[in-house]
């Protein structure tokens, strides 16, 4: 998940196998909690909610919380106060799973130093690791009370009655058509200025390695009228950022509306397979991507995560991308390995020829478009020549930012019914070490081709280093540091002053690194502004 920004920005980061964390409100430990909701009962039963994985656990929590607070109950950012302690709990590797073990260990000591007169400390565990080790975390941890799969937090108020009269309750029932389209998330990021709206749940595409279509259950879309009614909230709240998520956003299909039933599935590009069969009807993220980019000139739309398969040759998210002056010249392609041999084991519907002919077509699109990827390392039967390939593949490319694993086999996948885990932990690390060394240094070179260059920033706050400098990202996703000044307005709408979080500063970029831009800021604009004068 996102979270604690890696090493090579993903080097070691808990994710969601094609749902990619760069994006940045989530914990791969802890979230920072708000405090209690102004208005909250006082007296209410306090809930402290941590969240763990990836940004779809982000969005989750806000909407259990969402649904809690409707049912009367306080949150709290305090542990030592809370009644009610929930998980949101990611499965995607072993890694994701044992922090929360050790959590619970934690969680453990706290229950039991609760003084015996007082209401006993509620835990429950959330998401997918409720969903797929649902039995073995209420037997071997007795402390646990409440469990609920990702389709089951409408149903949390109930399990928490249950619980109450000291019973364990437990909902992991996966859903065909949950897609809490009704209910509004409450937004908790940080600054306040980026948000996350969840358009989709589940996946389809039965990667051989993937968990998440076991713990998130099958592909479903949210109808586009309640997305449009969340952004258009979110823009009212001055929110400047909206990253549309999904497992699989361009396979995205509405099927709420009559008269859209019947449209034809879009065909694949050439080379690319999957292995379902092509879904007629509905209304497609073209058309999605289309309508939320047209609510806000001043708000940049992002999304995440597509799949390589699902990019059709007629081309209209690409066309739209580089049209509309909002919509982030950025573009998530998780490739996974660069050897075709491989890819087929993954299951992934396309071979390394196919996937490189996708990213030359997204180029010609889009001009300066940015390029993020995830990978995997020592998947099952991967030879060193494989692994020769996925680093040519790597330099070939030159991704802006990376996310890379070492593989971590799960029960239920095929992969665990049919294959092998056969590459020695040793050289799983050493390869992730080279690939992560590899996509360094391509990515400092991608990143100083832009030294000298003017790049429009939204800004998110003081640097995490420097109170003296601002931090906030350029149009692709990639992080600019530029000392906090008084600046001039483009506009000259406004007095010079200093630029404020949610703000648009145009800064020339002077250095760069694999991760980062420094520049010296010009001037406070506009996002219309700046793509007039572009």
């Amino acid at each position: 998940g996102p979270g604690q920004r890696p090493v090579g920005r993903g080097a070691a980061l808990p994710a969601g196998p094609d749902l990619r964390h760069f994006l940045r409100a989530a914990a791969a430990g802890p979230s920072q909690e708000l405090p209690p909701e102004p208005g909250s009962t006082p007296g209410a039963p306090k809930v402290y909610l941590e969240t763990y994985g990836c940004q779809m656990n982000v969005s989750d929590t806000e909407i259990a919380w969402a649904i809690l607070q409707k049912n009367g109950y306080a949150r709290t950012k305090e542990l030592d106060e809370a009644d009610v302690v929930l998980l949101v709990t990611c499965s995607v590797r072993e890694k994701a799973e044992q922090a929360i073990w050790n959590r619970l260990q934690h969680l453990k000591a706290l229950k039991a130093r609760r003084p015996q007169a007082g209401a006993p400390l509620r835990i429950g565990i959330l998401g997918c690791m409720a969903e797929r080790l649902k039995e073995e975390i209420l037997h071997r941890e007795k402390l646990v009370d409440v469990v609920a799969g990702p389709d089951a937090y409408r149903d949390l108020p109930r399990l928490l009655a249950v619980a109450e009269s000291g019973q364990q309750a437990a909902n992991v029932l996966l859903s065909l058509d949950e897609t809490y389209a009704d209910i509004l998330p409450v937004q908790t990021s940080a600054s306040g200025m980026t948000a996350f709206v969840s358009i989709m749940r589940g996946c389809d595409n039965m990667c051989s390695y993937c968990i998440v279509p076991f713990t998130r259950g099958r592909e479903r879309s949210r109808p586009i009228a309640s997305i449009l009614q969340e952004v258009r909230m979110l823009s009212d709240q001055g929110v400047k950022e909206v990253t549309l998520l999904g497992q699989n956003v361009n396979s995205f299909r509405d099927l709420s509306e009559v008269q859209f039933q019947s449209v034809a599935a879009p065909g694949l590009s050439r080379g690319f397979s999957t292995v379902y069969k092509a879904k007629p009807g509905g209304l497609r993220f073209s058309h999605l991507l289309d309508q939320v980019s047209r609510i806000d000139p001043e708000m940049r739309i992002r999304f995440t995560s597509p799949h390589p398969k699902d990019f059709p040759d007629e081309a209209s998210v690409l066309q739209l991308i580089q049209e509309r002056h909002n919509i982030c010249k950025q573009l998530h392609l998780p490739a996974q390995s660069g050897s075709t041999r491989v890819l087929e084991a993954m299951r992934r519907g396309y071979t390394r020829e196919a996937y490189l002919e996708l990213v030359h077509h997204v180029r010609d699109s889009i001009p300066g478009v940015c390029l993020s990827s995830d990978f995997i390392t020592g998947f099952c039967g991967e030879t060193e020549e494989d692994h020769q390939q996925t680093v040519s593949l790597l330099r070939e490319v030159r991704y802006n930012i990376g996310f890379l694993f070492a593989y971590s086999m799960r029960q239920k996948t095929r992969a665990h019914h049919r294959l092998q885990d056969d590459v020695p932990r040793d050289v799983k690390k050493r390869r992730l070490e080279e690939l992560i060394a590899t996509f360094r240094e391509e990515a400092a070179r991608a990143n100083a081709a832009l030294v000298g260059q003017a790049q429009l920033v939204l800004v998110e706050g003081p640097s995490k280093r420097s109170a003296s400098e601002l931090c906030g990202r350029n149009d692709g996703n990639i992080k600019v540091i530029f000392p906090d000044t008084e600046l001039e307005d483009a506009a000259e709408r406004r007095a010079p002053g200093r630029a404020q979080p949610g703000d648009y500063v145009m800064v020339k970029v002077t250095s760069a690194s694999s991760q980062t831009l420094r520049g010296v800021p010009l001037c406070r604009t506009t996002l219309s502004r700046a793509a007039a004068a572009h």
